[in-house]
């Protein structure tokens, strides 16, 4: 016990001697607080559009109002031409523009072929996505008045127009999320991303920064002697000041954002007190497989930045090529991320989710099989750059 509280002294007067720490732990607050307000409205609406108007007819500029009346595009300009169109969109003025070609009113009112065609910039998903929908609907809305207009004029009653245009009605339910919020998922999905990151970030340099600098033999001798209670004296003050963060984060998005919360709190407290262990823990594993200061903080870069694609924040891992979505599993934040859809977002019995949370408790054992490795390192401290 001696040995745990020199260590954990050891540990504590590292981390608060060197300003880098203490601003490390402020960056998911200040994230939390820069990503609330980027989408505050729960979707990017009003995606500046354009319209490519070719016609210059009274249901062109039918088609015009009703695009820049919609809650997906804001029309900003009308260019005269398809060329002027796709400059401005490489000049990243606008998102998508929509093309109505020549004689449209004149073919569409004499039931004749016609076209419309839009473009949207998938460089940029989520406003391109919105310039699609919008225009999409707008497009659909538009064929289906011509329609109605067309079978009206040759004495069809209006409930058989009905049925031909529109013969399936769809029901469409959105549980967990019905307000289709933006934010409800991504915030609650890249925040903690952010944190699982920095800690395990934090982590790793503070374990091998020891093995740089070579006092680690002295590490070792502040904590006994034994490898794992000088990793416990690092992870022990580092673990109070994240749940503090951590849970500062859960606050802010629950109790300050409102942001769903259909099971008990401590549910979500628990998720991110063992996130916080896991993330640490998955640092000391790399720590003791690659005990090189640049590797391993490269390593816990790399893995912390692909979580964000494969841990099935934006992509099922069951689509996802065999070979790419195995490393789902070895990230913590993954099993975080099954927990808050299950338990804030759906409200289901704890229960269901227990695999999830035994999993993010594997995370420490497995950094625990590697110990003697980094022991032997830290005995015989060679940096090699």
């Amino acid at each position: 016990m001696k040995a745990l509280r020199s260590a954990i002294a050891y540990g504590w007067h590292q981390l608060v001697s060197r300003r880098i720490y203490r601003v490390l732990m402020t960056v998911p607050l200040i994230t939390l607080f820069v990503f609330y307000n980027l989408m505050e409205a729960g979707l990017p609406l009003r995606v500046p559009s354009a319209v490519v108007d070719l016609d210059h007819s009274t249901l062109s500029r039918r088609v015009t109002r009703n695009l820049g009346a919609g809650e997906y595009n804001k029309i900003v300009a009308l260019p005269e031409s398809y060329h002027d169109a796709m400059d401005l969109l490489r000049k990243g003025e606008i998102m998508a523009f929509f093309v109505i070609p020549r004689d449209f009113e004149h073919d569409a009112l004499s039931a004749r072929p016609t076209s419309i065609t839009y473009y949207s910039n998938m460089a940029f998903f989520v406003p391109g996505t919105m310039a699609y929908k919008g225009f999409k609907s707008t497009a659909i809305s538009t064929v289906g008045g011509l329609s109605v207009a067309t079978l009206t004029a040759v004495g069809l009653p209006e409930s058989t127009i009905g049925e031909m245009i529109n013969p399936v009605n769809i029901n469409l339910n959105c549980p967990g999320n019905p307000w289709l919020n933006y934010n409800y998922y991504l915030t609650n999905s890249f925040i903690p991303a952010v944190l699982a990151l920095l800690v395990s970030l934090v982590t790793a340099y503070t374990l091998l920064v020891e093995i740089k600098h070579g006092t680690s033999r002295r590490w070792l001798e502040a904590s006994g002697n034994s490898m794992i209670v000088a990793v416990l004296g690092k992870l022990i003050p580092q673990f109070a000041l994240w749940s503090v963060v951590g849970n500062a984060m859960l606050a802010g998005l629950y109790g300050f954002c409102h942001f769903p919360m259909n099971c008990p709190v401590w549910h979500m407290i628990l998720a991110m007190e063992l996130l916080i262990i896991a993330s640490q823990w998955f640092a000391v594993a790399m720590s003791c497989a690659i005990p090189n200061l640049r590797l391993s903080t490269s390593f816990c870069s790399l893995t912390g930045i692909l979580a964000f694609s494969i841990a099935a924040f934006s992509f099922p891992v069951q689509q996802m090529y065999g070979s790419i979505g195995i490393f789902s599993y070895i990230l913590p934040i993954r099993y975080y991320f099954l927990i808050y859809i299950d338990q804030a977002l759906n409200g289901i019995a704890l229960y269901y989710s227990r695999w999830y949370f035994i999993a993010l408790l594997v995370f420490p054992l497995v950094g625990l099989l590697g110990l003697n490795r980094l022991y032997k390192r830290c005995v015989n401290p060679v940096y090699v750059p």
